[in-house]
């Protein structure tokens, strides 16, 4: 299958055999249950739904509580839909792990940003701002906006102050550090986004993979 969904645990530090310091993040990923398959005859493309982390059945509509219970799989918190390589057969309620992972070098991890709340031009874009001395008035500030003439109106795309973080965010071609089928865990190069515990989805870097000439 394409990807997995995860949790992202944490950062730490591990060795190689010969003494090199690695720093990863830890990613709980699976297992996964499908809930659903979708086939070329009905969907028009083959994908397997699946879902991870588990959720009190009265959080859930009716609609979505017999979804799961359709397919013999306990209520979840998040859905999504991965494509199957090919011929890849899978069966509703057969659960996906970490071992979906064997023998890939290369992943892409997206996720959502931390929440930085409102912040100004100076953290959230990296403004320079005005002189601090010299009777400077201008500090912290945006600056001019708009134009003196035509047109008289502040430009789409202005960068002002504003929330920042909690966006969407990808990292791609992070190297496969370990695979922990014990664990569910996998551990790859480097950050990815996000805090501690929040929803992460991992896939197979196939740009890498070709690359770098890995299954």
């Amino acid at each position: 299958m394409e990807g997995l969904i995860g949790k992202k645990i944490g950062m730490t530090q591990v060795f190689d055999a010969d003494g090199n310091r690695t720093c990863v993040t830890v990613i709980e990923c699976g297992p996964c249950p499908v809930v659903q398959l979708k086939t070329l005859e009905n969907d028009g493309y083959v994908a397997a739904q699946v879902a991870f982390g588990s959720q009190k059945p009265h959080r859930l509509s009716k609609a979505e509580q017999k979804h799961f219970e359709k397919a013999g799989v306990p209520c979840a918190k998040v859905l999504k839909e991965f494509a199957l390589d090919d011929g890849e057969t899978l069966k509703v309620g057969e659960a996906v792990t970490v071992a979906n992972f064997e023998g890939v070098k290369y992943v892409d991890v997206s996720g959502v940003t931390k929440g930085k709340g409102f912040a100004g031009v100076l953290k959230k874009w990296g403004f320079a701002g005005g002189n601090m001395t010299h009777g400077g008035h201008s500090k912290r500030r945006t600056g001019g906006l708009a134009a003196r003439d035509l047109p008289g109106w502040i430009e789409k795309g202005k960068k002002m102050p504003g929330d920042m973080g909690d966006v969407n965010r990808k990292v791609v071609g992070l190297e496969v550090v370990q695979i922990r089928p014990e664990d569910n865990a996998i551990l790859v190069k480097g950050s990815i986004p996000g805090a501690r515990n929040g929803i992460v989805f991992v896939r197979k870097s196939l740009k890498n993979n070709v690359k770098k000439g890995a299954k």
